[in-house]
């Protein structure tokens, strides 16, 4: 599965407001993509509760994986933005 590596911009990390974007982006996409930190297990990036379960703070690496290659520059660029802003 193709995959690209980010830094988290949001400012606090991906807490509920950037959890909840992310999430609503993959589900309008109708892809599967998964979030996923440095050696950990991958989540749903459909579900903004498996998001939050990741823990990624501001300036976190996360990598973002989906076959569809649209899906998966969409959810990069979502992460590396501060979406608090």
């Amino acid at each position: 599965m193709p995959a690209k590596t980010v830094i988290v911009g949001s400012s606090i990390g991906l807490h509920a407001r950037p959890a909840a974007i992310i999430a609503e982006a993959v589900v309008n996409a109708g892809v599967p993509v998964t979030l996923s930190l440095d050696g950990g297990e991958p989540v749903d990036a459909g579900s903004a509760l498996m998001i939050m379960t990741l823990g990624a703070e501001n300036g976190a690496q996360v990598t973002v994986a989906s076959d569809d290659e649209s899906a998966l520059d969409t959810v990069a660029g979502l992460v590396q933005q501060d979406l608090d802003a």
